[in-house]
């Protein structure tokens, strides 16, 4: 309710903003220092930088697939995130529906993402180094299970009994739901596989994020 009162305290108020002094829109700023003579002669790289390409993608798979074989790995599951699209070249959005891309340390890689999304997943394998018009793809429906895909999947290639590393952003709820698929599956993290590739950096990702 608007009171006598509070039309009081409003006007006494907006009368005291009008009459406040203004503040300087701009502080006066100091003139910046002159660079090192060494950091004044550093020149641009910008024309050295090199986007990545599918070769550079297929060497990181071999160095990933050297590291399963160390480690024991008989199979790495990526699913969307940073790590997808620095081995795949692979962008999928977020969600809650399982789209992944299982690669065993030998034998061709498979897909897994729902039926609806097929064209879309075929059109971005098509552009990283698995680009294959027979690319393994299994697609499920609603009423069906991802995590049986993946399994059977990994059966297909011999790992039904090995052990799946799982990349470390992968959502719980699918790596749980992957173990409770294939029970005889051992399932570990994927760190030493990912990170020993990712933290030695070629030429032209030194140059440019990746």
């Amino acid at each position: 309710m608007f009171t006598r009162r509070r039309f009081f305290w409003s006007s006494t108020a907006a009368l005291i903003a009008s009459r406040a002094p203004r503040l300087s829109a701009r502080e006066p700023q100091t003139p910046a220092a002159p660079l090192a003579p060494s950091l004044a002669a550093l020149t641009s790289m910008r024309t050295q930088a090199t986007p990545i390409n599918n070769a550079e993608r297929r060497l990181r798979i071999e160095k990933a697939r050297r590291l399963m074989a160390q480690h024991k790995i008989d199979a790495l599951m990526l699913t969307q995130g940073t790590s997808l699209v620095y081995f795949t070249n692979i962008r999928w959005g977020g969600g809650e529906r399982l789209t992944a891309c299982v690669i065993p340390a030998t034998g061709k890689p498979f897909f897994v993402c729902p039926a609806f999304e097929e064209d879309r997943a075929r059109e971005q394998i098509e552009l990283g180094p698995f680009a294959d018009a027979t690319a393994d793809v299994r697609t499920w429906n609603e009423d069906e299970s991802p995590y049986a895909l993946v399994a059977n999947g990994l059966k297909d290639r011999g790992v039904a009994t090995g052990t799946l590393g799982i990349e470390e952003t992968t959502k719980f709820v699918w790596s749980d739901s992957v173990a409770q698929a294939a029970p005889a599956l051992k399932l570990v993290s994927a760190t030493p596989i990912v990170a020993g590739c990712r933290m030695m950096r070629s030429r032209s990702c030194s140059l440019i994020a990746w």
